[in-house]
């Protein structure tokens, strides 16, 4: 979808939501009913047409405009070019990561070596390359879906494959609050899909947990990493012995 016609569907989403008819805003702008019902049905509207329909909503274009960027479809993955910019440098996957958990510029310098003017330079690099929407008092908005996920085989996956995995199941996920877990088994082709779509369920809720007890004091909270994969694979050590 164009941006022209984000624009007019938040309009005419705004027009509704204030009550306010065509023929309501026919009369307003001085113009007929139907030139009215042309212009939106054909997204054709000028920016002092549109500054005149903000001014009947008792709204403004910035306004307007955050309503437009919020209606965007949200990115579920990045590109490979993205994916390569954020695994450049240490401290911009650290921001990343921080963000894709919520976090607040505070919460960031708080709990990382990182200054605030350096924590600030990387929400802005985050903001070009599209991750995040930065916005006044270094808030910031996330473009990327729920169920976004990092490239497969992409670069960073790759780095989490090298210096992340063996570090993670050094563990022995025998602390309080923590667990493994392998089942090996054969399931329905069909059932698959449902199984994964269940395990997505677990991580969103997580995920909204984690946002949820944002405001705990910090002595109340720790830190936990959720891992979930599933995937069609037998074990190295027992292919030889497969019939």
């Amino acid at each position: 979808m164009s941006t022209t016609h984000a624009l007019i569907d938040v309009l005419k989403a705004e027009l509704k939501t204030s009550g306010i008819t065509y023929a309501v805003l026919a009369k307003e702008l001085g113009m007929a009913e139907s030139s009215i019902k042309r212009m939106f049905a054909q997204a054709d509207m000028p920016l002092s047409r549109v500054d005149e329909v903000c001014r009947v909503l008792r709204m403004d274009f910035a306004d307007l405009a955050r309503k437009v960027a919020d209606a965007q479809p949200l990115r579920r993955e990045l590109t490979l070019e993205q994916e390569k910019a954020v695994i450049s440098d240490r401290k911009l996957l650290l921001m990343a990561i921080c963000c894709l958990s919520q976090w607040t510029l505070d919460q960031v310098i708080t709990n990382y070596r990182m200054t605030e003017a350096e924590a600030i330079k990387y929400l802005v690099r985050l903001d070009h390359l599209g991750i995040i929407e930065l916005r006044p008092m270094n808030r910031y908005r996330l473009k990327v879906a729920k169920g976004f996920r990092w490239r497969p085989h992409g670069p960073v996956m790759q780095f989490f494959r090298e210096e992340v995995v063996g570090d993670y199941y050094s563990g022995g996920f025998d602390g309080e609050g923590e667990m493994l877990t392998l089942v090996h088994g054969q399931i329905g082709r069909s059932l698959a899909q449902l199984f994964n779509e269940r395990l997505q369920r677990v991580a969103q809720d997580f995920a909204q947990q984690h946002l949820a007890d944002q405001k705990l004091p910090a002595d109340q909270k720790r830190p936990y990493t959720l891992v979930i994969g599933m995937r069609s694979w037998l074990f190295a050590a027992f292919r030889d012995l497969k019939r």
